[in-house]
């Protein structure tokens, strides 16, 4: 094993700031096209030409993103692309360059190098500044990027198999419950298909959370996603989770879904229920995700939906007989979707444990010319892993 010793970043990179155009909205809005435009935190539009061709780092510059790390402040950008200057560019020196910074500040407190106290900054300077402590051999640092990178590929494909999936199932239903729709169906509402839960629902403050870290962790979700993980749960199931205040819709005007399976802690800020039979949530899922819920959000500053009009919203009467061929046909999909989200869960779980360990020197991973260590085995079976890390 190597030693490990202080770097700089552009010990591993070229910095390309220089190359930064930014375009204000107005300028936008005249070159739209087909080349993602990025900022601090990602794409913010799309324009009708590029200024980066190949794969480079972003690395956040400003923005309260910096401190919140809502979103990861060093992404990845690939192909042709616009970046405005709210975000550091950056080229590895060698392929597997990229992915090791992206993992080193990922788990880096930037704390010490951010200035500006109403909006936050990690000038040039500051960023050149950091220190990373890696290991001296380059194949151990490239061992430790494969490592990670091979559980980020699993957990992208899986993710991908299930965007396929839900797009068969969202094309079925397309064809015969809109495309194939009947005159002679009544209208009914939301309200009359599904069961509501969100008396159960309990708000944790971020202190309470914070107290909550021992032992087994499960989801705390909010409005449009996993805010946290406390050590308890309030339901265990499958449940719709749909925004209740805050961002409750998409551009098109779609509610913000979410599917929570197994246990979980939900806040106040999403509502939570389940299909009444005979259908099924996953039916449920395939009507709101593609419909318009304008007429019952209120609120101009703050969006809102309130239950009443969460039930009122437009529910036709479809025909049983419809109903359960197209549960019967979408139900090998939906269960091999909650496979795969399992699996994801246990992947990314074990990337976040790994990871610190990695960065840190905790746990040692040999080149990888000698021993795949944990890449093949991580893909085939996780639970693996563990007995790997005790072992170095």
């Amino acid at each position: 094993m190597s030693e490990w010793k202080e770097y700089k970043l552009e010990d591993f990179t070229t910095i390309h700031n220089e190359t930064r155009i930014p375009l204000s909205k107005m300028e936008r809005s005249k070159r739209q096209g087909k080349y993602p435009y990025y900022g601090a935190s990602g794409i913010i539009d799309y324009l009708d030409d590029y200024l980066f061709d190949g794969e480079y780092v972003l690395i956040s510059e400003d923005g309260e993103n910096l401190k919140s790390r809502q979103t990861p402040i060093a992404f990845k950008a690939n192909g042709q692309f616009w970046v405005n200057n709210h975000a550091h560019i950056v080229k590895g020196k060698k392929d597997f360059h990229n992915n090791l910074i992206i993992y080193y500040f990922k788990n880096l407190d930037l704390n010490p190098f951010i200035t500006g106290a109403v909006q936050p900054k990690l000038n040039k300077a500051n960023l050149l500044s950091i220190p990373l402590f890696l290991p001296e051999k380059e194949e151990e640092q490239k061992a430790i990027a494969e490592v990670l990178s091979s559980l980020d590929d699993k957990i992208d494909l899986l993710h991908r198999q299930n965007k396929t999936l839900e797009q068969m199932a969202e094309t079925l239903f397309r064809q015969w419950f809109v495309e194939g729709a009947k005159e002679d169906w009544e209208e009914g509402t939301l309200g009359d298909v599904i069961d509501i839960f969100d008396n159960k629902r309990i708000p944790l403050s971020k202190m309470q959370r914070n107290k909550m870290k021992e032992g087994k962790l499960y989801p705390y979700y909010g409005a449009a996603s996993v805010m946290d993980f406390v050590n308890d749960y309030i339901f265990d199931g499958e449940y719709i989770l749909l925004g209740e205040d805050g961002t409750v819709r998409t551009d098109e005007g779609y509610p913000v879904l979410q599917y929570a399976t197994g246990k979980f802690w939900v806040n106040n800020h999403t509502h939570i229920f389940q299909a009444k039979a005979p259908y099924n949530n996953f039916f449920i899922w395939n009507y709101l995700s593609k419909k318009n819920i304008d007429r019952i959000v209120t609120g101009a500053v703050q969006p809102k939906i309130n239950q009443t009009n969460l039930k009122s919203l437009e529910f036709p009467t479809y025909p049983n007989k419809l109903v359960n061929e197209f549960i019967e046909i979408t139900n090998s999909q939906f269960e091999k979707i909650n496979k795969n989200k399992s699996q994801i869960h246990t992947l990314e779980k074990m990337r976040d444990t790994l990871l610190p360990k990695l960065m840190s020197g905790e746990v040692r991973v040999q080149s990888l010319r000698n021993e795949t260590f944990v890449k093949q085995e991580t893909i085939n079976n996780p639970s693996s892993v563990g007995a790997k890390q005790k072992k170095n």
